[in-house]
């Protein structure tokens, strides 16, 4: 059994099957609607119910208060439907984004590889081709759970925006099942499941300006793909990186963007530690990525789009940090998955792009 399912101001009509929600109907269809946690968490995908009727599912009462439940409102990640419904979504148009439907893969562990104490690199080769873009994510089903997580894809596709095989940068969090699952359990030739691609977390080429990526942790993935994305594809823009982590250990794909810097004068790669002991032979900058944001770019960011990924609080900083520099809302972009674990972080819905 299905229902039809319009969305406004789209005018977009499509099939939802029993029991699917809102949010991946439209995604498995080509539509994109705001979402970011896909647990009922965070909120981001609220809509309006215009008509019909809708079970509200698992979706937290501060995501989703009783007020908002009683206007109409719904969380799109949650929701199914219980009849023909229609809904009005906050859907805003992004000329840079392609329109590429989510679908099932199959994928065969091909590699691990430890990149840190605390991160693997899992090299996935896929069934079929995955079309995407650069700074897009699946989310990896975890065997046993029965639960997915979301990781960032890093690797860049082909010149034809495909790719048969897919790298994932997972770190261990601490009391995760899914990431302890990966790391502690996880072999090669292990046969995993995964859907994609997720997320408008891409770079806006039509805007031609100069590009700034701040990233921290383990959020160099969608950089990672994105800029050697840009590099392979001719861009010409200046490109500029600062990555952060805690100490020189956690430092990863370090030589790969140094030989990539020495061999586009046009790409600039500032690697920062926060807590290398003092007195080591560390040459680079020292501090937190706002900061050193801040001083590589004498305080001032007029002019650039900013793409920002890593830890809710360092993204929250960054944020701050571009503001005073006179950098704003609507030249920030930043990774929009949250974990569970992040989804009582989220920012406002007030900043609809940040």
């Amino acid at each position: 059994m299905s229902y039809a399912l319009t969305i406004e101001p789209l005018g977009a009509e499509i099939e939802v099957e029993e029991g699917q929600t809102i949010l991946d109907a439209a995604l498995r269809q080509g539509i994109y609607l705001p979402h970011a946690c896909c647990h009922g968490l965070c909120g981001t995908c609220k809509v309006q119910v215009l008509d019909g009727e809708v079970d509200q599912g698992n979706a937290n009462p501060f995501a989703l208060m009783e007020g908002e439940r009683a206007d109409g409102k719904t969380l799109a990640c949650c929701c199914t439907l219980q009849s023909d419904v229609t809904i009005e979504a906050d859907i805003e148009e992004e000329p840079d984004a392609e329109v590429i439907p989510v679908r099932d893969f199959a994928a065969t562990v091909l590699r691990i590889e430890r990149l840190t104490p605390t991160i693997k690199a899992l090299h996935l080769q896929l069934d079929k081709p995955i079309h995407f873009q650069a700074g897009q994510y699946v989310q990896l089903e975890i065997p046993g759970l029965g639960e997915s997580r979301a990781f960032s894809i890093a690797n860049a596709p082909d010149a034809n925006g495909d790719s048969t095989q897919i790298e994932l940068n997972v770190r261990q969090v601490r009391g995760g099942k899914g990431t302890a699952w990966l790391h502690e359990q996880l072999e090669e030739g292990a046969r995993l499941r995964l859907a994609g691609p997720y997320g408008r977390f891409f770079v806006r080429r039509s805007a031609r300006q100069p590009m700034l990526f701040l990233a921290g942790g383990s959020g160099l993935s969608s950089p990672r793909s994105m800029i050697h994305q840009m590099l392979a594809s001719g861009c010409t823009e200046p490109i500029t990186l600062i990555y952060g982590q805690r100490t020189r250990e956690e430092l990863y794909y370090d030589a790969e963007f140094r030989a990539l810097a020495a061999r586009h004068p046009h790409f600039t790669y500032v690697p920062a530690l926060s807590d290398e002991p003092e007195g080591s032979d560390w040459d680079g900058a020292r501090g937190f990525v706002h900061d050193v944001a801040k001083a590589h770019c004498e305080g001032g960011f007029v002019g650039h789009k900013a793409y920002l990924c890593g830890p809710p609080v360092m993204i929250e900083a960054c944020i701050g940090t571009l503001m005073q520099g006179r950098l704003f809302e609507r030249d920030i972009y930043t990774e929009k998955f949250l974990s569970a674990a992040d989804a009582g972080q989220a920012r406002s819905p007030l900043f609809k792009r940040v």
